[in-house]
Formats: C-alpha cells, sequence, structure tokens
C-alpha cells in the first residue's frame, strides 16, 4: 500500500550520513508526554548508541497540540523529523515512515518508553549485520524483567497463546511495542499486510515467519505505563477479528511474497519446518489431551471407562487430525483427504492400545477412583503422542513424491 499523499515531513538538518536507524514513535494525541520522551531517548541515543540514528515522531491524526510539539521538536534538532497522517492508526503511521526512510534498518517504540532502552542495540544489531530480517522485543522471553499488573499479563499471555494454537507462529510476544525490521524487508512485506491499527505489527510477524523470514528475539525489562490509554476490550476484538482474518487467508494459500519481491537470504517456507510444526502440533496436542479429559469425565459415568475411552478418543481422534492437517502439515485442499484420515485415525490406534491396556491395568490393580483413572489416562494419552508425530510427519502427511 502506498505512502498516503496528505503526510506532511518536518525535520532539522538531515546527518551528513544516512543513518544506520531510523527509529519512529507513534503518536495519538500525546501531547502531554511526547516532549519529555523524545528528550530523553535523544539523551540516551547520543550517549550510548554507537551507530548514525534519526528519531522520526509518526503523529497520526491528533486533535490536541501533538503535531506542533512535534514540529517544534524536529525544528530544533537535526536528529529529529516528524511526519504528520490525517487517519488514525499506528499501524499507519508505522507504513508511511518506514516506506519514506531513507536509513536500512527501521524500529518503532512506544512512546511511554515502557521497554528499557538498553535493549535498543541488541535488537537492531543482528539487522545492521545482516544475520536477521526482523527483530522484536520479548517481555515473555527468558531473562525478560517485567513489571505490570496481573490482568495486563494474563491478557498477554493469553493473546500469545491464542496465536500459536490458530497460526503456530514461534516468536513469543507479538504485542511489545519494541521492534526493529531491515527496511528492504519490511517494504517487501508491507503489501501483504492489511491492518492499519494495532495488529498491524502482528500481522507483518505472522507474513515475516510464514515466508521464511529470520526473526530475533530480544529478552527486555519492560514496566507498564499505568498511564496507557489503550482501550483492552476494543483492541482484542480487533486482534482476534485479524487472527481470524489470517487463518482465512492461509487457509486459501494467501500470505506469500511473489518470488520477484523475495529478499536476498530469505529461507525456502516450504512446510518441512521441523520446529514449527513441533510447535504447532504441541499446541493442537494440548487442546486435544483437555478436550479427551473432558469428554472422558462426562462421559465414564453413563457408559462406563471403556467406552468412555473409546468415544473421547475417536472424536478427539478427528479433531486432531483436521487441525494437524491444516495448520501443522499445512496441506490443502481435497486430494488424498480420505487417505490420510483413515491413516492418521490409524496411529490413533498407538494412544488407544496404551490407554486401553492402562484401564486394564488399573482394573487389574483394583484402581477405580475416577480422578487416578483420569490422571493416569491424561498422561498416557499425552506420552503416546510423540510417536503419533513422526507417523503423521513421516507417512500420513508426508509430501508426495513424483517421479
Amino acid at each position: 500500500m502506498p505512502v498516503p499523499a496528505t503526510h506532511q515531513r518536518r525535520r532539522g538538518t538531515v546527518h551528513r550520513s544516512t543513518p544506520a536507524v531510523d527509529i519512529v514513535i507513534p503518536v495519538h494525541n500525546e501531547q502531554a508526554d511526547l516532549e519529555t520522551s523524545v528528550r530523553r531517548l535523544d539523551a540516551y541515543l547520543c550517549e550510548r548508541f554507537p551507530v548514525p540514528w534519526r528519531i522520526t515522531i509518526a503523529d497520526n491524526a491528533s486533535t490536541d497540540g501533538t503535531w506542533a510539539t512535534a514540529r517544534r521538536l524536529a525544528a530544533g534538532s537535526e536528529r529529529v523529523s516528524a511526519i504528520h497522517l490525517d487517519q488514525k492508526g499506528r499501524g499507519r503511521a508505522l507504513r508511511a515512515s518506514w516506506s519514506a526512510s531513507d536509513a536500512p534498518v527501521v524500529a518503532y517504540m512506544d512512546v511511554d518508553l515502557s521497554t528499557d532502552l538498553d535493549a535498543l542495540l541488541p535488537l537492531v544489531a543482528p539487522l545492521l549485520s545482516g544475520h536477521s530480517d526482523l527483530a522484536i522485543g520479548s517481555r515473555l522471553a527468558l531473562g525478560a524483567q517485567v513489571v505490570r499488573g496481573p490482568k495486563r499479563e494474563l491478557i498477554s499471555r493469553c493473546y500469545n497463546l491464542l496465536l500459536k494454537a490458530a497460526l503456530r507462529n514461534g516468536f513469543s510476544d507479538a504485542q511489545c511495542g519494541f521492534k526493529a525490521v531491515r527496511t528492504d524487508v519490511a517494504r517487501a512485506l508491507l503489501p501483504l499486510v492489511e491492518d492499519e491499527g494495532w495488529f498491524f505489527d502482528t500481522e507483518m510477524l505472522v507474513l515475516a515467519e510464514r515466508n521464511g523470514l529470520r526473526i530475533h528475539e530480544v529478552p527486555v525489562d519492560w514496566t507498564d505505563d499505568p498511564d496507557s490509554r489503550v482501550h483492552i476490550a476494543s483492541t482484542v476484538a480487533a486482534d482476534l477479528e485479524g487472527v481470524w482474518r489470517l487463518v482465512r487467508s492461509f487457509a486459501i494459500g494467501r500470505g506469500r511474497l511473489p518470488a520477484e519481491a523475495r529478499v536476498s537470504g530469505q529461507a525456502d517456507p516450504g512446510r518441512g519446518n521441523l520446529s514449527s510444526q513441533l510447535a504447532s502440533f504441541a499446541v493442537i496436542g494440548v487442546v486435544c489431551t483437555v478436550l479427551f479429559a473432558l469428554l472422558f469425565a462426562l462421559l465414564a459415568g453413563p457408559l462406563g471407562p471403556v467406552p468412555a475411552d473409546l468415544v473421547a478418543l475417536l472424536a478427539c481422534g478427528v479433531a486432531n487430525t483436521a487441525a494437524n492437517r491444516r495448520l501443522t502439515f499445512a496441506v490443502r485442499g481435497r486430494g488424498g483427504v480420505a487417505r490420510q484420515y483413515g491413516a492418521a485415525l490409524a496411529v490413533a490406534a498407538l494412544p488407544l492400545v496404551a490407554t486401553v491396556l492402562t484401564l486394564w491395568a488399573l482394573g487389574s490393580a483394583g484402581v477405580r477412583a475416577l480422578g487416578v483413572q483420569l490422571l493416569v489416562l491424561t498422561a498416557v494419552n499425552a506420552a503416546a503422542t510423540l510417536g503419533r508425530f513422526a507417523l503423521l510427519r513421516s507417512w500420513v502427511f508426508a509430501p508426495v513424491r513424483r517421479p
């Protein structure tokens, strides 16, 4: 999508050399905090950041004095520039500023500077060296230090688990407002990104990973801004809508970069990525294991343990096969579907035999307590899924080799 023609740019004297990193701060009605945050960031970069840089304030349709403040800051420093868009949207602001940037690496951070700025150099260094294509700050990676309320912590973790279940992504934190991308990669990906709001960078990351691009994660120290004006309910609703849109889009084969838009060093995104498949299989397995436990608990009373086990396994086997066919192994269309479902249900004999033998052993030992049966069966069923994965990958959903 082209940069809106209505945007305006104001800057002081440009660096004698092109900046290596263009750090964008998207803002909407941030008059109260903008100047303090920009001056703090500027002071930090002058003292601690060893590569040429620029700060770009991206104002998206502010109705207070934000744009006037941005223009004043840009006019007063050769290190600061500002753009203004007449339409609201964080994604729209990033699209416009990144598309127009002359720096080889573009980044963004939230105006509240919740992320410790010491993470900035580790964020952009792999991009400047060519090691990675995108980089994200993660509040959920090992080593991160996060201070925030339980409500936001729960929402963040649930959202990222939902992403993994629905889109089988490998990155840990989609929402942290601290990201960077090589500019050539951004320009290749931006035409695929539809969202113009808060879901913009999540969508970009999912598309990047789907196309085999390399995403570097940096654990960050992050302190929640108690004055945050993000409307949680509407943001969550928009994010869920975005996730569903991507699921539907990927199901019909969209979301791939055209061959002419591929960036240097991009990996083949094919469907043989073992780590991605394992992550997706694990999430689907957890969901189906919980579903199995619930069905067994509901049916064990009226049907008895063995019939309840058989019915629960059959229902979960069908659901598991459908989910893994579509999400884990990226199989599309109806070709071979009967064989695949038949083979997958045959593979389900592994946990079936294991759990039936377990029930027999429990019965022989005189164990009749539902809680004990449920606990043991759940553990055995979960362990048996490891063998199922190997068979599904190597046999059931293996790509057809044509002579």
